[in-house]
């Protein structure tokens, strides 16, 4: 297995979270110019007066920001000290998986039960590439 297939699921998560950055910008573009915001509204990032259908971006964001860095740091970790199996890699499909179905969950129909299910599951997953980093390195 070549260490850097881990770093295919990194990969599309990073190009994710870039395309949710701009979907952020544009949301908040299109509010403005629609009059239901004004542009002061986002000086600290998000106000109670930003309506729920453009802050659900920056949350979204945000969300791809916090638990994957994690990720991020143990397929790093993996590849560092050339511990990529192909477990290894399937977990971080799956992790992947697990997270985009979270974030398009978020930003179109944002079932509770539905993101949340997806969310654990994917911390789950995150859980058991970090034990197998530990198991086998530390």
């Amino acid at each position: 297995m070549r260490q850097e297939a881990v770093f295919a699921p990194m990969s599309v998560l990073a190009l994710w979270t870039g395309c949710m950055v701009f979907m952020v910008g544009v949301s908040r573009v299109r509010a403005v110019k629609a009059g239901r915001v004004r542009r002061g509204a986002f000086r600290l990032g998000e106000s109670p007066e930003v309506p729920d259908d453009v802050m659900v971006w920056n949350r979204n964001l945000m969300n791809l920001l916090e638990m994957p860095l994690l990720f991020y740091v143990v397929s790093i970790a993996f590849y560092v000290t050339h511990q990529v199996t192909p477990r290894v890699v399937t977990l971080a499909w799956v992790y992947l998986a697990l997270r985009l179905a979270h974030s398009l969950v978020h930003v179109t129909s944002n079932r509770i039960l539905v993101r949340l299910t997806s969310y654990a599951a994917s911390n789950v997953v995150l859980l058991t590439l970090w034990i197998r980093f530990i198991s086998r390195v530390v």
